[in-house]
């Protein structure tokens, strides 16, 4: 592997942060200002996402994605509620007891759902177990993850079908959007179409993902279950001090729609790579490309030897190996992992 590229798959996460958000903080980082969000330029931000979301939602601003999901979680369920929500989700698996423990006890209800997506038969099935037993946690919202765990996307039609059998069921709707930017891009839509037009309540927006350096924005899309949030921001010790700096990377990505851009390329990366890796025999591809994520099945030696040269990626739970590109992935980095994957699998 060619070290001067300095680009890995294993995650997202690993890439910096973008110069539009970078030229943001430093315009921000002139002077006074406020503090507590009580500034230009996180009025600014929030502005800026009812703009996009062409709504008058609530927007606060957030750490993290663990933060963001948890705490809005706690504004739709209590502790005696329960979330359903699909196997693979990150508040099920990845966030380490953070949504039951700032909900003071909600339980979750996951279903298998093929390729990572819920099915209305899922929620209903999974919202009439022992819904009417006071002895049992009662089911309260609905999770639902965009694009989602195993790279693919729910369309405007099945949010929809979804949504509708929450309500019917008396369920709020709650978005997971870490990559939320990489499926409004693969579905060619704008983001009101897969959010409050879908009818989802609160959309935990992610930025990490897209170009930011810290923070999430969770947008209450109905405004009644955002009374009292920031004062459960505050609590979480989520509540940034010298807010514009978190406020103004949105800025950063939404003029001049960055987060598209960012999000569109981070895509088309992957769509390269599986281009490649399809290409080679032996290999499969375990769901379709649909955003910035790839999950291919590789022999154990080619995963060794592939780690030996340098390259990180790890393997996703029942999914295979998880390859991610982000908004700054290279072409050239996708062709010299292709390149020294050739030379890692078995020869016919």
């Amino acid at each position: 592997m060619d070290t001067a590229l300095k680009q890995q798959f294993g995650s997202d996460n690993y890439a910096g942060i973008c110069p539009e958000v970078m030229q943001a903080m430093n315009d921000a980082n002139q002077g006074h200002a406020a503090s507590y969000g009580d500034d230009v330029y996180t009025q600014k931000a929030c502005d800026s996402l009812r703009s996009l979301f062409g709504t008058d939602c609530e927007v606060f601003f957030v750490f993290n994605g663990t933060a963001a999901n948890a705490l809005a979680l706690s504004g739709l369920c209590q502790g005696h509620n329960s979330i359903i929500c699909q196997q693979q989700a990150h508040i099920d698996v990845d966030e380490c007891g953070a949504p039951e423990f700032f909900t003071h006890g909600a339980k979750m209800l996951s279903a298998i759902g093929e390729g990572g997506k819920l099915t209305p038969a899922d929620v209903t099935r999974l919202a009439n177990v022992d819904a009417d037993n006071f002895h049992s946690h009662k089911p309260k919202v609905l999770s639902l993850t965009q694009s989602t765990e195993c790279g693919t996307v729910y369309s405007i039609e099945e949010l929809k079908a979804l949504t509708a059998t929450a309500r019917e069921l008396g369920l709020h709707t709650h978005m997971d959007g870490a990559r939320f930017a990489n499926a409004v891009v693969s579905l060619g839509c704008e983001p009101a179409d897969i959010t409050w037009r879908a009818g989802i309540d609160v959309l935990c927006f992610g930025g990490t993902k897209n170009g930011l350096g810290i923070g999430e924005a969770v947008i209450f899309f109905n405004r009644s279950l955002a009374e009292e949030f920031a004062w459960r921001v505050k609590r979480a010790g989520q509540m940034c001090s010298k807010m514009r700096m978190l406020a103004s990377q949105w800025s950063g990505v939404l003029e001049g729609e960055v987060w598209r851009k960012n999000a569109s390329h981070a895509n088309d990366m992957a769509t390269r790579l599986a281009k490649g890796l399809a290409a080679f025999d032996g290999v499969t591809l375990n769901y379709p490309v649909q955003v910035n994520a790839v999950f291919v099945n590789l022999p154990d030696k080619t995963k060794t030897d592939m780690h030996d040269k340098g390259w990180h990626f790890y393997d996703f739970p029942g999914a295979g190996s998880r390859l991610m590109c982000a908004w700054d992935t290279l072409p050239e980095t996708v062709d010299a992992f292709l390149e020294d994957l050739k030379g890692c699998l078995p020869q016919p």
